[in-house]
């Protein structure tokens, strides 16, 4: 374990000591999710590269060509658990003038997975590294192309997935998505799940390229990812996350915006959970069966079948617009949809043509980018100009596509600047 993460580590109990008033069941997690991190940075300067700077700090002729040249680069591959391996691999990557920036190790039964990121000359391909790698004695090895955002080093990434998994119930999946990579995640509700969550231990299963984790309201967490098994180090961190979501129970933000319509009447858009679906239940009574049919698709029945759904923080995020009398008058859903994200609007009759959908989804919108969502999309009928009318208010580039009167259009974001996502213009008279 490298220096750097030994200091994270010591420095936890003075945090929760001297700090803000923190349970100390908190501690427990996120410890053991720091503890597997086992990052081991590597010196940035091989043998045979560029000499050191001068006195003056110059750097050597090119070297800023050369730096606008490299690309950064995610590499996983199994090394023989032997003296020397390891250094043999770093040799053949020096030679070929990659630098490793930070280095994470999976010990398994048979072996070791290293998880490098590396800084290599722009002209070399993946195949290449690969091919590099095999004869240097890795194996099964799989490369990917990396950004700055992959600079963070692991103490500090792991430490943010669990404050923002702390913070809010519906950043558990999130958190996930981040910690493990390109992968799948589905929440299974008990009432659903069936036999499965019987055959899922209270401790987890790793199969593979999937795990399973009892998810802490019940049911279970699947996590999916074909292309890249999952290693012992990355179950035990995951499950960490999921721990302390479950000791910290039921949560949300608590800010809210207290707005101005345009037509100068004050509403409030807060978070809402599971905890208000009588509130959205009484919504719902008030809309009109061809509000509802737009929604749904189709005829409505009870609502508790699906809000309880719809509310849970597990599957996404929702917002609600409310009177000053506390009156909810508007729902909009970010719901998590396996790798995608789908947006969803339901406004009260009396309140339609106001600003209110607009508000609500320019937030869920500016919510998704700021989640790193590539893409949104909503599922309409065509015949539903107020939704259309709300997506292309974004300002977003859109693809269309329509079959048998359904309508989906999908909005693509920018996740580096979530910044660039265009709010609807109600003015903002007070946030608690």
């Amino acid at each position: 374990m490298s220096r750097d993460l030994s200091d994270v580590t010591d420095a936890l109990p003075h945090l929760f000591a001297h700090g803000p008033a923190v349970p100390a069941l908190l501690l427990a997690p996120v410890a053991a999710l720091i503890a597997t991190a086992g990052i081991r940075t590597r010196w940035s300067q091989r043998h045979g590269q560029a000499p050191p700077p001068d006195d003056t700090g110059a750097r050597p002729p090119g070297a800023e060509a050369e730096a606008e040249a490299s690309a950064l680069w995610r590499m996983r591959t199994t090394v023989r658990d032997a003296p020397g391996s390891l250094a043999a691999l770093c040799a053949a990557l020096a030679d070929r003038r990659i630098d490793i920036l930070s280095l994470q190790t999976h010990p398994l039964a048979e072996g070791t997975v290293d998880e490098f990121l590396l800084r290599a000359p722009g002209e070399l391909a993946g195949s290449e590294l690969t091919e590099l790698v095999t004869e240097a004695g890795g194996a099964h090895t799989w490369t990917e192309r990396a950004d700055a955002h992959d600079l963070v080093d692991a103490p500090t990434r792991l430490l943010g997935l669990a404050t923002r998994t702390a913070l809010d119930a519906a950043e558990l999946p999130l958190a996930l998505r981040q910690l493990l990579g390109r992968c799948t995640i589905r929440s299974l509700p008990a009432s659903t799940a069936g036999s499965t969550v019987d055959d899922v231990p209270p401790q987890g299963t790793l199969e593979d390229t999937v795990l399973r984790l009892r998810a802490p309201e019940g049911g279970v967490i699947s996590v999916e990812r074909p292309y890249l098994p999952f290693t012992p180090a990355e179950f035990a961190r995951a499950r960490a996350l999921v721990e302390l979501d479950a000791r910290l129970g039921p949560r949300l933000p608590r800010g809210r915006d207290e707005l101005t319509l345009s037509e100068g009447r004050n509403i409030t858009v807060r978070r809402v959970d599971t905890r208000d679906v009588e509130a959205a239940k009484a919504m719902h009574e008030r809309c009109s069966a061809r509000t509802l049919g737009m929604r749904y698709h189709g005829p409505v029945g009870d609502a508790d079948r699906y809000l309880n759904h719809l509310l849970s923080p597990r599957f996404g995020r929702t917002l609600a617009v409310q009177t000053a009398s506390g009156r909810i008058v508007g729902l909009g859903h970010l719901l998590w949809d396996g790798d995608e994200t789908e947006v969803a609007l339901l406004v009260e009759d009396a309140w339609q043509r106001r600003g209110v959908g607009a508000e609500l989804l320019g937030r869920l919108v500016a919510m998704a980018a700021e989640t790193g969502c590539e893409s949104v999309y909503a599922v309409t009928q065509a015949s539903n100009t107020g939704m259309v009318a709300a997506m292309r208010g974004l300002g977003l580039p859109l693809d269309y596509q329509i079959e048998e009167g359904t309508l989906v259009v999908t909005a693509r974001l920018a996740p580096a600047s979530p910044a660039a996502v265009p709010l609807p213009q109600a003015e903002r008279i007070g946030t608690d």
